[in-house]
């Protein structure tokens, strides 16, 4: 019999590795290449518009030269102008033209790689196992989703709209001067640029970690909110609301202590960044107005090169407030793919076979199991539930009954030892095949907030509303259901709040009966219901259960007393099997479990 052992426990988001912001390109470009030819003509609007944006300072140099006319000639000396600025208007219209054709053209693959980035990390997340959603809080995880979702967005917006351009009008701009003019306009640019970038990016990484910590602390305090108010009833029975406020305060003062710290060094930020532009228009403007005063620079030049270091510098003084989004950005796409990165603890192997159910016939061979190495929960449990037939399971709380069920759906897998079905290990078939051919009503039921009508067709989602409706009578909640204003259409809340135990459990019995699996199991069943539903359900569920292999997990030994088979654990281990009248005849575990609640009942 093969053994395998159990993987460690995953580690929590926050306790991911940092990867590079390359690293996290790289994972995004893929995404990006079934779009490439939009890319490409999405470059070349973006060029063209560069080209325009570029010409406007030359075109008005010739236009401030163009107006030096001497008094007393002729209008027809003013057709040049006149035709400069219906040009210039041109230029102006081409740039918005052809900036507005990117954007429509870049729409579609800046969607597309969202709505399919959000898709895989949501199909992704439903294939981890139990424990990585057991240990996940879920507020901190949808924010990471969100904000990895908008830095998808934001990425392509600073980048393709914002760096690309500036850079190619940088380099425009640098040529020009270098070739109209002396190299000291181009040199006084590139060192103010390289200054200004320096700063930049130095001050940026240095307060990234205070933007880090202020989304942080933003999750932990979203995450607690959300807590608090899924556990509503909960805070309600212990008059807890003023603590909850004050846990809630402590987040959000935190969150306030690093948001102003990072605000504080924003600005920072900005006051240096001022600082260096101003410095570079200054040495540039009095550099061309000393060649204007001179004669070898004309009025326009002067018009021109203002033109230029405004068209430069406005886009640049966005640069920390862009380049600073963009590592946040990468920071949220990081945390977004961390969570595809993670390791499916349960997964199909590369020869894993569809199920084939001919009978049904479940063991349990050996198995072993425990959530922590330290301390085990099943030992060597060995049992058989025949095709057809109903084994139930008792056992005092914590003796293991529940996860029997667990590791049946195979959510996760056996330490040792191995669970078949009709002879196939349940390791070495689809995970999605195992799970079509068993059905389950848990102990626990937790609906959608949606209405009656789709929890119930939940377990086929394909089947009619008469499907649905027969499904619900065998559950004994159609008439509940007809009774209500809205009937099948009536919403039940979140979690299923608006129902009652019973109610709750009912429609998951009819779930699971609409399902129709050859495989079913009980897992406390009837727990919520009052004694005349538990016995009329009892009957519907022997009834769903004829000619199907059912487990039975159970706390109350009446309810299985018509098993064919009773499996008795206690601490992990089968102490006791057989069926009621032989355990009672052994006078054993069963015996002693049986005469308790014989005697608590009357």
């Amino acid at each position: 019999m093969r053994s395998h052992t159990q993987r460690p426990p995953l580690l929590s988001s926050n306790a991911d590795p940092r990867r590079s912001d390359w690293h996290t390109l790289g994972r995004l470009l893929p995404y990006f290449w079934r779009y490439r030819w939009r890319v490409g003509l999405a470059m070349a609007f973006l060029l063209g518009a560069k080209v325009a944006n570029v010409s406007v300072p030359l075109l008005l140099k010739e236009l401030v030269d163009s107006l030096s006319i001497p008094p007393g000639s002729p209008m027809v000396a003013l057709v040049v102008p006149v035709g400069m600025l219906v040009a210039y208007g041109g230029l102006r219209l081409c740039t918005s033209l052809f900036t507005e054709l990117r954007e429509l053209t870049f729409a579609k693959a800046t969607e597309g790689t969202s709505r399919t980035i959000s898709l895989e990390v949501f199909r992704h997340l439903h294939s981890l196992s139990l424990r990585f959603h057991l240990e996940r809080q879920t507020g901190g995880m949808t924010r990471d989703i969100e904000r990895g979702t908008r830095a998808v967005q934001s990425l392509i917006s600073y980048s393709l709209y914002s760096i690309f351009p500036t850079l190619i009008e940088v380099g425009m701009v640098l040529g020009l001067l270098a070739w109209k003019f002396d190299i000291w306009f181009a040199g006084i640019t590139v060192c103010a640029l390289v200054v200004y970038v320096s700063f930049t990016i130095t001050v940026t990484e240095w307060r990234t970690q205070f933007r880090r910590s202020m989304n942080e602390l933003d999750s932990v305090a979203h995450a607690r909110a959300v807590d608090s108010l899924l556990n509503y009833e909960t805070v309600k029975y212990f008059n807890n609301e003023d603590f909850e406020a004050r846990r809630y305060d402590v987040s959000l003062e935190k969150l306030r202590k690093a948001t102003l710290k990072s605000q504080t060094t924003l600005s920072l930020l900005n006051t240096g960044q001022q600082l260096i532009i101003s410095a570079a228009l200054v040495a540039m403007l009095w550099r061309a107005t000393l060649g204007v005063v001179q004669g070898h620079m004309t009025l326009g030049d002067l018009v021109m090169i203002n033109a230029f270091m405004i068209q430069l510098y406005i886009p640049l003084n966005f640069l920390g407030v862009i380049y600073r989004e963009l590592k946040q950005a990468l920071t949220d796409l990081d945390k977004m793919f961390g969570l595809l990165e993670r390791e499916r603890e349960v997964d199909d192997s590369p020869q894993a076979m569809a199920l084939q159910v001919s009978q049904g016939t479940v063991r349990f061979e050996s198995v072993s199991f425990c959530y922590d190495p330290a301390r085990p929960i099943l030992h060597e449990v060995t049992f058989e539930i025949p095709a057809g037939k109903t084994v139930a399971v008792v056992g005092a709380s914590g003796a293991g009954k529940s996860t029997l069920a667990r590791l049946l759906y195979r959510f996760y897998d056996v330490t040792a030892g191995a669970i078949t079905i009709d002879g196939q290990d349940i390791r070495q078939v689809t995970q999605a095949s195992l799970r079509r051919s068993i059905g389950i009503v848990p102990q626990d039921t937790v609906l959608f907030n949606d209405t009656v009508q789709f929890n119930i067709a939940y377990g086929q989602p394909e089947a009619s509303k008469e499907q649905v409706e027969a499904a619900a009578r065998s559950a004994h909640i159609h008439d509940f259901i007809a009774s209500t204003p809205k009937g099948y259409d009536t919403m039940v809340g979140e979690r299923g709040l608006k129902l009652s135990g019973g109610e709750k459990q009912r429609v998951a019995i009819a779930r699971t009966l609409l399902k129709n699996p050859p495989i079913l199991i009980f897992d406390e069943a009837t727990s919520a219901l009052d004694s005349a539903n538990e016995r009329a359900i009892q009957a519907e569920m022997r009834s769903a259960a004829q000619g199907k292999t059912a487990l039975v997990i159970a706390h109350r030994l009446s309810t299985v007393v018509d098993a064919h088979q009773i499996v008795v654990l206690e601490q992990g281990r089968v102490v006791e099997q057989g069926s009621h009248d032989q355990l009672l005849a052994m006078g054993g575990r069963y015996a002693q479990m049986w005469a308790l609640q014989r005697t608590a009942t009357l």
